[in-house]
């Protein structure tokens, strides 16, 4: 079982952060994932999913998973 946030508020980011918030590998917007605590590319071709962790998104492409092939990226 993957570690879900404390809270809904580890995922309380700031419209204003959303607003210009943008995938670091292809510049799509992003989409929220309260189950899993996670920011989430919203292309369907890339799709990757940024952890966020105490109410700060990791946008590291190396830190991301794509979670359509399960795979975490390396």
């Amino acid at each position: 079982m993957p570690d879900l946030p404390d809270t809904p508020e580890a995922l309380d980011l700031s419209p204003a952060f959303l607003e210009i918030a943008a995938c670091p590998e292809c510049h799509s917007k992003f989409a929220l994932d309260y189950d899993r605590g996670e920011l989430v590319c919203s292309s369907p071709v890339c799709g990757l999913a940024f952890p966020v962790s105490d109410g700060v998104p990791d946008l590291r492409v190396d830190s991301a998973r794509r979670p359509a092939g399960g795979q975490e990226q390396q």
